[in-house]
């Protein structure tokens, strides 16, 4: 298979990192982006400047031997800060001490991985826009800006081109795709707080900031400049929601009210709040990923909400997973076809998980039940370590626990921790719970 010609859709976080790994394997790369290339025009208004890379992230980035130079301008993030309506703050760890994840830039490491791979022969052609495939030819259709359609044959075709993906809208007309998009009832938009004068951080710069507020929730990462992004997740409709606050007297009295802490670190929060609009937040699940020897991967394959911050981290985790099988297949079709097995479940377990934590982080994290749960859990897995293992654990932690395992773990572990929770008085007697007891129903 070396030396084959391989076509990529989209330059983005998990197209570029495919394009590294099989560019070091010999492979001939070309990657189309219908955007510019964002080296020479920004083009990330509107989307999350910082994402949290975890240890299925780093594992990938450590084999292409990029790690340690993304460690370097990377925000350790060790737990949750939730802010009360008062201001009032908890801290929650995300997991043991040295466990944590990182704030980073999506353009910086984008731009990294751009940069890598056209160090090692791969050739991206920007203002490429895919119009169709043809999945026997393996070949594209591809509308070059200002320029004539062209039709390109390839030993292999990988659509990377996200959760609206042009690979994938050419495979659903196909015969026997099965594919479905949902929608939750909430959007998103950014605000920001701005570094102090003297480019310090206003909130404690190595934590999450999250002000959970039942039906809906704010939260904030930090920047290498000192800054913090904040994203308010928000219904679209019903009161309060976007469609409910049109005026600025009411966007201000409901920000004031709602995140007073926030509000008053903020830069133009109104003006933000007005003029940026909202971003709606999209589960897509889709079989099969493979058509003969053309793959989708990474969002094209299973987009999902960001509240478990894995999206990027199992974008990453799927080019790992790949370029392991091309080592023990002999031909594309088998290697897409076992990945695709391989993936579907994981990809359908960390959808499921992300709509979960939603409803954790702006119902429960400020909940003293919840708190106390926590904390219990934390003690069986102080106590038996490798037979308690926290879900939130499992999935961002431990890099050698699929997201399926995790996901049916984490349901066992529920169950046994509802039955505890609605013992008497167990706020005052939970210390002298039989752990090991507890440990022997999992």
């Amino acid at each position: 298979m070396n030396k084959q010609h391989v076509a990529i859709a989209g330059a983005g976080l998990v197209g570029s990192l495919l394009s590294i790994y099989l560019a070091k394997r010999g492979f001939q790369i070309s990657v189309f982006e219908r955007r510019p290339d964002m080296r020479k025009n920004l083009l990330d208004r509107g989307r999350s400047i910082n994402l949290a890379l975890s240890n299925r992230g780093i594992r990938a980035l450590e084999e292409v031997e990029l790690a340690e130079e993304l460690k370097k301008v990377a925000i350790p993030m060790h737990g949750r800060t939730m802010h009360n309506r008062q201001g009032q703050l908890t801290f929650q760890p995300y997991g043991k001490e040295g466990q944590y994840i990182n704030s980073v830039s999506r353009s910086n490491l984008n731009m990294v991985l751009m940069n890598k791979a056209e160090s090692l022969g791969v050739e991206f052609f920007f203002e490429h826009r895919i119009v169709s495939a043809d999945f026997d030819k393996t070949t594209l259709s591809i509308q070059p800006s200002a320029a004539n359609l062209q039709q390109l044959a390839f030993d292999a075709i990988v659509g990377a081109d996200g959760a609206f993906s042009a690979v994938r809208g050419a495979m659903q007309i196909t015969d026997r795709f099965d594919y479905a998009q949902n929608y939750i009832a909430h959007g998103y938009k950014e605000l920001h707080i701005p570094a102090d004068t003297a480019g310090n951080f206003k909130l404690e710069k190595n934590s999450l900031h999250i002000w959970p507020r039942e039906s809906f929730m704010l939260i904030a990462l930090p920047n290498p400049d000192g800054s913090f992004t904040c994203t308010l997740f928000f219904p679209f409709e019903g009161n309060p929601s976007f469609d409910s606050l049109s005026t600025k007297t009411e966007v201000e009295n409901f920000l004031k009210e709602t995140f007073s802490d926030a509000f008053a670190l903020m830069e133009s929060p109104i003006e933000s709040f007005i003029t940026n609009s909202a971003s709606s937040l999209v589960t897509v699940k889709c079989f099969p990923w493979a058509k003969n020897k053309t793959l989708l991967i990474g969002d094209a394959a299973h987009g999902i909400v960001p509240f478990y911050g894995q999206g990027m981290n199992a974008g990453f985790e799927d080019c790992r997973i790949l370029n392991e099988l091309i080592t023990t297949k002999n031909n594309w079709t088998e290697v897409f076809t076992e990945f695709q097995h391989k993936r579907k479940p994981d990809a359908d377990a960390i959808a499921d998980l992300a709509l979960d934590n939603f409803i954790e982080m702006r119902d429960l994290v400020g909940d003293p039940k919840f708190l106390l749960r926590k904390k219990i859990e934390a003690k069986l897995n102080q106590l038996f370590p490798e037979k308690w293992i926290p879900l939130y654990t499992m999935v961002t932690f431990r890099d050698d626990i699929r997201y399926s395992h995790a996901l049916a773990v984490g349901q066992k572990q529920k169950q046994i921790m509802d039955e505890v929770m609605r013992l008497p008085n167990i706020e005052t007697s939970w210390e002298q719970l039989n752990f090991e007891n507890i440990v022997s129903n999992l």
